[in-house]
């Protein structure tokens, strides 16, 4: 390999991508959220399912931030973490109004939720061949979670509850849903949620990993895959690291299988990152670490 190559290398790997502070802050609000709600609904024995994705009729998949379940009820859970205010219009379009004076239109915030929560009653229903009544109880609703957000009027027919952050935790906590229905959680099981690539300095994308990139063996043993896979890596970055004709390792751990690899100049993850387009490659150099969901199951794997 040139010594322009090997540089190039070098740079690529020292490059650093710092983290989007608005995404980020929406991401830590929802982790914080999950992490309270387990703690409000274990005692009654809710369970909390994160970033859940439901195949679209209209084509795509559709996030529902998070879905509780404990007996035969369902918690659909669209969660806003706004500072500043907001007004409800006639068409029910949520305005945002930013700290620089600026306004933004979410054009249904709570129609859309409860869209999705009523495809994913369908999606249990089609599954298991159940009569209208015995559908679980669906509530739906939109938790506000910033402390320092200014409430409008709530017109009464909107198509979901609106809470703040305690009034959400205490609906986990007041209500007692009964013995765990094991076919509502074989249902939830059955969905998945975004693949993660971490890059060093800190950046995360969200999307789905379509190739690892990592030869042919593994990428027969990932296309195959049950569950979640991991990986971390090793890179040298360093300038002395420019002499080094292997400078960069990776974990791999696809359900019980294990790998370490060492990774080539050029290799590349398939990704297609939420927002954008289209798939693109995601050179090795530049990733610290990927957490990837498991697949859906067989049943849930159109869309």
């Amino acid at each position: 390999m040139s010594f322009l190559k090997r540089l190039s290398w070098l740079m690529e790997r020292r490059k650093k991508y710092p983290p989007d502070d608005i995404h980020r802050a929406g991401d830590l609000a929802e982790m914080r959220l999950a992490k309270l709600s387990r703690a409000a609904g274990r005692d009654n024995g809710w369970k909390i399912y994160e970033s859940v994705r439901i195949p679209d009729p209209d084509g795509g998949r559709r996030e529902i931030d998070m879905v509780i379940i404990g007996g035969n009820s369902i918690l659909i859970v669209e969660q806003k973490h706004w500072a500043g205010s907001f007004r409800i219009n006639k068409e029910h379009h949520f305005i945002q109004k930013r700290k620089n004076g600026d306004e933004h239109s979410h054009d249904g915030v709570a129609d859309r939720i409860a869209r999705k929560a009523r495809l994913l009653a369908e999606l249990h229903q089609n599954r298991l061949g159940l009569a209208n009544e015995d559908l679980p109880d669906v509530r739906v609703i939109v938790a506000m979670t910033h402390q320092r957000l200014d409430w409008p009027r709530i017109p009464e027919d909107l198509a979901a509850e609106m809470v703040n952050e305690k009034g959400f935790l205490d609906i986990i906590k007041a209500v007692n849903p009964g013995k765990p229905n094991l076919e509502l959680i074989e249902t939830l099981e059955g969905f998945n949620t975004w693949d993660e690539v971490h890059f060093h300095g800190g950046l995360m994308n969200k999307g789905d990993v379509f190739e690892l990139g990592l030869g042919s063996d593994i990428e027969e043993i990932f296309a195959k895959r049950g569950g979640e896979v991991t990986g971390s890596t090793d890179h040298k970055r360093g300038l002395f690291a420019i002499f080094d004709k292997q400078p960069s390792k990776a974990s791999i751990k696809i359900g019980k299988k294990n790998a370490n690899v060492t990774l080539a100049h050029g290799a590349c993850l398939n990704m297609h990152v939420v927002g954008e387009p289209k798939p693109r490659q995601i050179p090795w150099a530049c990733i610290d670490k990927i957490v990837l969901s498991k697949p859906p199951a067989e049943w849930n794997k159109n869309g």
